[in-house]
């Protein structure tokens, strides 16, 4: 029973620290152009080195 007292906060913390990631993560932009890269992927530049 006293291993909740532990495992609580860690678990909220961690869950918080998640959160806090994610709403990062959409502020600053990860999300906006989620097309784009699957595109850039088929496009051929040119560089390849052998």
């Amino acid at each position: 029973m006293t291993d909740f007292l532990y495992l609580v906060p860690i678990a909220l913390g961690l869950g918080l620290a998640g959160l806090a990631a994610f709403m990062w993560s959409l502020r600053s932009g990860q999300y906006d152009d989620l097309e784009g890269a699957a595109e850039r992927i088929l496009q051929d530049d040119g560089d390849h080195p052998l």
